[in-house]
C-alpha cells in the first residue's frame, strides 16, 4: 500500500502537565530542564535548543501494560517483541453504550484469533471529568478468558480500566497478562477506526524492570 492509499488514525490521549489519568496517582510534571532561553548563553547568537524534564508514574495517559506490570517473573517493556506491539491486525468491537459488565457475548461474533482486540465503549467521551472515574464499562473474568482461549494478541479498551476497580481483584490483567498478551487502557477516538482491516500499533519505551508505559497508538487505515 502507498501512502495515498492509507491514512493513520490515532487514538491516544494527549499527555499534559497536571493531568489525572488515575485518581489516588501523581499527575505528570511537564517542565524545562534547559529552557531556550538558558541554552542561549552555550551556544553561538541565534542558536537554542529546549530539553524538557518530565516527571511521571508509568500509568499516565494511553499506556501499555506487559506482563510485567502483575507478574514479577513476566516479560517487561524490553523484553516484548515488537511482533506483538506493531503491525498487528486489528478489529474493533462497539459495546453498547448502557453496558458496564462485558462479557463473552460481544466477542461471539468476532473473529479475534490472531488479532488486537480494541473495546469500543465510548467512555473516553468523560476523559477530563469526575465520571470518568466512576461507574465505568470493564471486561468480565469470563470475557477475559474468552479472549485469551481465542487468541487474541493484544487487548485494547477506552475506559478507566479494563477491570472492575470496585473491589480487590483484577481479573482481566490477570488472565491477559498471564498469557503474554499485553493491555492497552485509556484509549480515545475508537469510533474513527473500522471494524477490522486495519492494523493497530501500541509501541512503549524499551525500559528494563518496568511494566507499563504510555504509547502513542494508531491504526493504519486503507483509505
Amino acid at each position: 500500500m502507498s501512502d495515498e492509499d492509507t491514512k493513520l488514525i490515532d487514538v491516544s490521549h494527549v499527555v499534559e502537565h497536571g493531568m489525572i489519568t488515575y485518581k489516588g496517582l501523581p499527575a505528570p510534571l511537564i517542565c524545562d530542564f534547559l529552557s531556550r532561553e538558558a541554552s542561549e548563553e552555550i551556544y553561538e547568537d541565534g542558536t537554542s535548543f529546549h530539553i524538557g524534564r518530565i516527571d511521571m508514574v508509568a500509568n499516565t495517559g494511553t499506556y501499555l501494560d506487559s506482563p510485567f506490570h502483575r507478574y514479577e517473573t513476566g516479560k517487561d517493556l524490553s523484553e516484548l517483541d515488537l511482533s506483538c506491539l506493531a503491525n498487528l491486525d486489528g478489529v474493533v468491537v462497539s459495546i453498547p453504550s448502557d453496558t458496564q459488565e462485558i462479557t463473552p457475548a460481544h466477542f461471539a461474533d468476532v473473529a479475534i484469533a490472531g488479532r488486537a482486540v480494541l473495546i469500543r465503549t465510548n467512555w473516553s467521551d468523560h476523559w477530563g471529568t469526575d465520571q470518568y472515574f466512576e461507574g465505568h464499562p470493564y471486561v468480565t473474568k469470563e470475557a477475559a478468558e474468552y479472549l485469551r482461549t481465542g487468541g487474541a494478541v493484544l487487548v485494547g479498551i477506552d475506559s478507566h480500566n479494563i477491570d472492575d476497580i470496585r473491589g480487590k481483584s483484577r481479573p482481566a490483567h490477570s488472565i491477559l497478562l498471564g498469557a503474554d498478551i499485553p493491555i492497552v487502557e485509556h484509549m480515545t477516538r475508537l469510533a474513527d477506526l473500522p471494524e477490522s482491516g486495519f492494523k493497530f500499533f501500541a509501541v512503549p519505551v524499551k525500559v528494563k524492570n518496568m511494566g507499563t508505559f504510555p504509547v502513542r497508538a494508531f491504526g493504519l487505515v486503507r483509505r
